[in-house]
């Protein structure tokens, strides 16, 4: 290509170095493409094929998110290779929450200068989220920003789309009392909370890359940069044998505001707490913080990443595909009559 523009180089934009960074990209992109991606990266537009077999209603469910002040994290551990899974989770967990199935991908990566490698290592990321999502990565955008961004910072989002059948939209209208909540653990903080975590640990100043035993021999940096996890294929293989009442992604919020998203009027969550299986990560924001017990199942996801509302009857079952699948889920409490949202007992 014979693009090239020493005045805007000289303003702070290299489009030459944006050209570098989609190079080294592609190999990543080509490990999410599906049999409904047409032309190539690069276009204007990112072209996929609706494959509508099976599919006799089809609605299109989209979800948008960022990553957040956990990037402040991937700065000072100089890691960026894991953040982009991060972007894909936020949103392609929100779209199973329904029972769509995503189809693909676009990010926008803000920059204040761009390095080709590092932008390379970041869409390492996005690639790998979109592998485990079963999402076709199909475009993007990278803005180089001098004087907006600081050079060696960045901003990541994304949005994905996925379909579902109508008839298959998940409905909540059949919950009743005596259904049984699963819990799908997480991988630690996931992407929410982190303006408190970073205030807290203060890890602008303190040392976040030694190891601690508490941690598993992991240290702060390590345990906060641990991936959101991703929910898509074990959640996808449970709508096929299972009737699923209701899902919920335990995001920002915590417990407190998403559960209550899924289940209706005059139903509550009762969560028993001893059941739960809480990262250590969490007991050592809630004791350096101070933070009360509540205001921690009101932020974060303690240890679990989506909850999922089934028939008592279909627990067993359920459990099985899902472990199956690779998810170490297990009952966390139940539905009951009640006005009050979520009771943790």
């Amino acid at each position: 290509m014979k693009s090239h523009s020493e005045s805007y180089k000289a303003a702070g934009v290299d489009i030459t170095a944006g050209y570098k960074a989609v190079e080294l990209m592609k190999e990543h992109i080509a490990k999410t493409m599906s049999a409904g991606v047409m032309g190539d990266i690069g276009g204007f537009g990112g072209l996929f094929e609706l494959d509508m077999t099976g599919i006799t209603k089809p609605v299109l469910v989209s979800g948008t998110d960022g990553v957040g002040t956990k990037l402040k994290l991937a700065f000072l551990m100089d890691k960026h290779d894991t953040v982009g899974i991060d972007c894909v989770a936020m949103c392609v967990n929100d779209i199973i929450c329904v029972g769509a199935k995503p189809l693909f991908f676009l990010d926008y990566i803000a920059v204040g200068k761009n390095f080709p490698e590092k932008i390379a290592s970041i869409v390492s990321g996005v690639a790998e989220g979109c592998v485990q999502s079963g999402a076709a990565l199909i475009g993007g955008e990278t803005a180089e920003m001098p004087g907006f961004y600081p050079e060696d910072e960045y901003d990541l989002a994304g949005f994905s789309v996925g379909v579902v059948d109508k008839d298959k939209i998940l409905n909540n209208k059949t919950i009743k009392e005596g259904d049984v909540i699963l819990a799908l653990p997480s991988s630690g903080v996931h992407s929410n909370g982190f303006s408190l975590v970073r205030r807290v640990l203060d890890v602008e100043n303190a040392d976040i890359k030694t190891p601690l035993e508490r941690l598993g021999g992991k240290s702060i940096g390590e345990a906060l940069l641990a991936p959101t996890k991703i929910y898509v294929k074990p959640m996808l293989a449970l709508f096929e044998e299972v009737k699923v009442k209701a899902v919920s992604h335990i995001t920002g919020g915590g417990f407190y505001e998403n559960i209550p998203r899924s289940i209706p009027k005059g139903f509550g969550a009762k969560i028993n707490k001893a059941s739960l299986k809480t990262p250590p990560i969490f007991e050592l924001i809630m004791e350096k913080g101070n933070i009360p017990e509540r205001d921690m199942y009101n932020t974060f996801n303690m240890g679990v990443g989506m909850s999922v509302v089934i028939a008592k009857e279909d627990a067993e079952k359920a459990l099985k595909i899902l472990k199956a699948n690779g998810e170490d889920a297990y009952i966390m409490g139940e539905i009951i009559a009640s006005e009050e949202g979520v009771v943790i007992v």
